[in-house]
């Protein structure tokens, strides 16, 4: 009989690759630190998704990148007495159970994943690898019984596929595998990126486009220099329900990290003066040209301050997570 007093359990990752970013923290590593009382969480380095495309593999870089994101996971709240965090290569089942769950999987299945299909469009030469690890990521899910995972809007498909399978096993040799729910932020589940806000902000993206995104480990100079150079538009609209994509997503943003509610927001930004006394205020810089609006300065502004007291947080501790006993502990 099921034990209704048990937490449900939650499981998440992420990748070793580019560079960890504001918006990881915002739809995943800050939710994890959220519920951790709450559930039962497992939070994994995924390093064996990071290997579909052998050629872009440095192995010296590759593990200093498995301890730097395990550093951040601990920076970012993580607490290790109340959470698991381990890297997913040193558990062998991930790899065996993903064998068997190939076996029950259809190949139709895999192609109509629509990362796998934006991936394989820009790949000269698509690996099986690549087609092949959202079963994979079924295996993460389903090797811990898992209810619930923590993840970002355009994970929700992967999710839905990890559902799939365990029905189709559990239907050809009996209740398996618990059948997981995706756990979605209300707010922030997709930020977009700074210099783009038609596109989610990248971790690759992030480390060759400049202004792309914050790093969480970007300098108090570079996380200036992005805000301040981040698209907005020439208007004053400050209301989330009302404001362009741009000026919504920093809105978005800086909802989460100051934890003010909408209201407080829009009341604080408010314009509050005519088109015929506009000032000249040079802030973040408009998609369509024109000038900032002051409404946008004074968030960008604001959100710098709420970035610096964030960075320098995660700066600190995971240079200490990342010192020589937490080198060792992650070889």
């Amino acid at each position: 009989m099921e034990d209704t007093c048990r937490k449900k359990r939650a499981f998440s990752g992420v990748q070793p690759t580019g560079k960890l970013h504001l918006g990881n923290y915002i739809g995943a590593l800050s939710q994890w630190v959220e519920n951790q009382a709450q559930y039962d969480n497992i939070f994994c380095v995924v390093d064996l998704h990071a290997l579909t495309i052998p050629e872009a593999i440095k192995p010296e870089a590759f593990r200093e990148k498995i301890r730097e994101v395990a550093a951040l996971y601990l920076a970012c709240g993580v607490d290790p007495e109340r959470s698991v965090v381990f890297v997913q290569s040193q558990v062998p089942a991930h790899a065996e159970l993903t064998w068997i769950l190939n076996c029950v999987t259809p190949v139709g299945w895999l192609e109509r994943m629509t990362q796998y299909k934006t991936k394989a469009a820009h790949t000269e030469s698509v690996s099986a690898g690549l087609l092949d690890y959202p079963v994979l990521q079924a295996t993460d899910v389903l090797l811990y019984r898992t209810d619930l995972v923590p993840i970002g809007e355009e994970q929700k498909q992967h999710v839905e596929l990890t559902a799939d399978i365990a029905h189709r096993f559990n239907r050809l040799f009996g209740e398996a595998f618990v059948i997981p729910q995706p756990l979605l932020r209300t707010i922030g589940a997709r930020i977009m990126g700074l210099d783009d806000p038609t596109i989610k902000m990248s971790k690759s993206l992030g480390e060759i486009r400049k202004g792309h995104a914050i790093g969480l480990l970007d300098s108090a100079d570079t996380i200036r220099e992005t805000i301040m150079g981040a698209v907005t538009d020439s208007g004053m609209e400050t209301h989330f329900d009302r404001a362009s994509p741009a000026i919504r997503n920093l809105l978005t943003i800086y909802e989460v990290l100051s934890k003010r509610t909408r209201l407080e927001i829009e009341a604080r930004f408010e314009p509050r003066w005519s088109p015929e006394n506009r000032p000249s205020v040079v802030g973040s810089k408009p998609a369509n040209g024109g000038r900032p609006g002051l409404s946008c300065f004074n968030l960008s502004a604001h959100l710098q301050a709420s970035l610096f007291s964030f960075a320098n947080f995660v700066g600190r501790t995971s240079a200490g997570v990342r010192g020589e006993e937490g080198d060792r502990a992650w070889r």
